[in-house]
C-alpha cells in the first residue's frame, strides 16, 4: 500500500498502452475529457488480466487494485475476463483466492487485509463473507492494538491504520448500510486526527506525541488517504481536519496541476491526492486547486494517459505506462476515494453481489467483535469459532471470545450458559436503565441475550447503556 520512491518499470506487455501521450488542456478537464479517460483507462486496466482470470501480483502494488478503479469508472468485475471461458473472470477468481487457505501467505501484515478489503468490495464481492472460513473483517480485527487503541498493525506503521480505517469506512454492507460500529470508526478516526502535522496534512510514519514529528513537512499521497479515511469514517468537510488538509494540498499545487510530492510530481502522488478530496466531497477542479495557468490536478492526471493505449506513466518523462499508476490515476480521474461500490454487471444473470450465506458445519470461521462497556474503553477482537450449524448465537461466540486475538476482548460473561438474557460482561452488570445491547452488522439494535442468532461474517457489536 506504500507508494513508490522510484519509477517502476513497465514490462515488455504493458507497453502496448503507450502510444500517443495526450496534450495538456488549456483549462480544466471537461466531462469529455474525463469520461475518454475513463473509457481508456479500462481498456488497458483489462490488458493486465491473466490468462488464468487473475490481477493478484506480488507486494503492496498489486494489481489487484485495479477493482478498485474498474468499479470507480462503471466496470464490474464479473464483467472482466480474459477470453471466453466465464469461470474466468476477474471477480469470481479473485474471490477463489481470496478464500484459499493458504492466502496471503506465511508472514501476513494488516495491510493485506485492507488491501482485500478494498478491492473485494469494489469487486462485489462481501469482504466479511468471501468463504465460510474467510471474513477480511474479522482477520482485520485480530490487528487491532489493545495498547494504543484506535491503530491497526504496528503504529509505527500509520500508513496501516489509515487503510485501516479507509477499509472500515468503505466497505459498507451489501444493502449500502454502515458496517463498523460508529464507536470503532472514532477511535480509529481519533488515532488519525493525532498524526496531523502542523501543516495540516499527514506522513507514512507515526507522529503523535512528537512535536518534532509533527512540525515536519507532511507527504502529498498520504495526506489525501488520511483525509479520506476520516471522511470514510463520517467526519465532514468542513471539520478543521479535512480543510487543514485541503489547504496543505492547495498549497502545495504546481502550475502544471501536479502536486509538489515527495518523490517529485507523479501520478500517484495526484492520484492519492484527488482521490482524498473526492472522498471528502471536494472538488479538485475547484478554485482552490486550480493554478495560475489554470491547471487542476485531474488535467495533469490526464495529461500522464497515454491515448488511446489508456495506461498512465509515473513520470512525465516515462515512456511505458506504470500498472499501479494507471489505477491510482484512473479511480481519481473516475471521481472516487480509495474504493468504489460495485457496478450493475451487464453479464445476464450476475449479481452484483455475491457473499457466502451460512457458516459450514465443522469450518472454523472467524466473527468481529467489539465490546463497548460506556467508558470509552473499546476492546476489539477476531473470534475463531467451529459453528455446529448453519448459524451460531452470540453466546457461542462470546464463549468462544475467551482465546479471540487480541486476548481480553471477553473475560467473563453472566450467564454463563443457556439462552438468557446476557446481564453482564466483563464484570460491568446491567443496572437501571443501562443494560447490554447488541447490533449485527450496525443493524438494528436488540437486548443482548445468549440465544441471539449470528450470521456468518456479521460484525458483532455489544454495548452496554441505556
Amino acid at each position: 500500500m506504500t507508494r513508490r520512491s522510484t519509477t517502476v518499470l513497465a514490462t515488455a506487455a504493458l507497453a502496448a498502452g503507450a502510444l500517443l501521450c495526450t496534450v495538456v488542456p488549456a483549462q480544466a478537464a471537461t466531462p469529455a475529457q474525463i469520461a475518454t479517460s475513463k473509457t481508456n483507462g479500462v481498456a488497458y486496466l483489462k490488458t493486465l488480466q491473466a490468462a488464468d482470470g487473475s490481477y493478484v501480483t506480488s507486494g503492496g502494488l498489486s494489481n489487484e487494485w485495479a477493482f478498485s478503479a474498474l468499479a470507480a469508472a462503471g466496470t464490474a468485475a464479473v464483467d472482466v475476463l480474459p477470453g471466453t471461458d466465464p469461470a474466468k473472470n476477474a471477480r469470481t477468481v479473485y474471490r477463489g483466492q481470496l478464500a484459499a487457505a493458504t492466502w496471503p501467505g506465511a508472514s501476513p501484515v494488516v495491510t493485506d487485509y485492507e488491501r482485500a478489503i478494498l478491492n473485494s468490495y469494489a469487486a462485489g464481492i462481501d469482504p466479511a463473507r468471501i468463504g465460510a472460513g474467510r471474513n477480511l473483517i474479522a482477520d482485520l480485527a485480530a490487528y487491532w492494538q489493545s495498547a494504543e487503541p484506535g491503530y491497526w498493525g504496528p503504529s509505527a506503521n500509520f500508513n496501516g491504520t489509515v487503510f485501516g480505517l479507509l477499509a472500515l469506512g468503505g466497505a459498507r454492507t451489501t444493502s449500502g448500510g454502515q458496517r463498523a460500529p460508529q464507536a470503532l470508526l472514532d477511535a480509529t478516526a481519533a488515532a488519525v486526527r493525532a498524526n496531523q502535522h502542523t501543516d495540516g496534512g499527514w506522513n507514512y510514519g507515526k507522529a503523535a506525541g512528537n512535536p518534532t514529528e509533527l512540525a515536519k513537512t507532511s507527504d502529498i499521497d498520504m495526506t489525501g488517504a488520511a483525509m479520506a479515511s476520516l471522511c470514510a469514517a463520517g467526519v465532514p468537510n468542513t471539520d478543521s481536519a479535512i480543510t487543514s488538509a485541503a489547504s496543505f494540498l492547495s498549497a502545495n499545487l504546481n502550475a502544471n496541476g501536479s502536486f509538489a510530492a515527495m518523490w517529485g510530481p507523479n501520478t500517484d502522488s495526484n492520484g492519492w491526492a484527488v482521490s482524498g478530496l473526492n472522498a471528502c466531497g471536494i472538488n479538485p477542479q475547484g478554485t482552490a486547486f486550480t493554478s495560475g495557468s489554470g491547471k487542476t490536478p485531474v488535467d495533469y492526471l490526464i495529461a500522464q494517459q497515454f491515448n488511446p493505449g489508456g495506461g498512465f506513466k509515473y513520470q512525465s518523462t516515462d515512456t511505458t505506462p506504470s500498472a499501479y499508476a494507471s489505477v491510482d490515476g484512473l479511480r481519481a480521474v473516475a471521481g472516487t476515494g480509495f474504493t468504489a461500490t460495485p457496478p450493475t454487471p451487464v453479464t445476464s444473470g450476475a449479481p452484483t453481489w455475491v457473499a457466502t450465506t451460512a457458516f459450514t458445519t465443522g469450518t472454523a470461521a472467524r466473527i468481529a467483535l467489539t465490546v463497548d462497556d460506556g467508558t470509552g474503553s473499546l476492546k476489539v477482537c477476531a473470534v475463531t469459532l467451529t459453528p455446529t450449524s448453519s448459524t451460531t448465537t452470540l453466546g457461542a461466540v462470546l464463549d468462544a471470545a475467551a482465546t479471540a486475538t487480541p486476548s481480553g476482548c471477553v473475560t467473563s460473561v453472566t450467564p454463563s450458559s443457556g439462552s438468557g438474557t446476557i446481564t453482564a460482561v466483563n464484570g460491568t452488570a446491567n443496572a437501571g436503565a443501562n443494560s447490554w445491547k447488541v447490533r449485527l452488522d450496525n443493524g438494528t439494535t436488540t437486548a443482548a441475550t445468549r440465544a441471539t442468532t449470528v450470521n456468518v461474517g456479521d460484525t458483532v457489536a455489544l454495548r452496554y447503556g441505556s
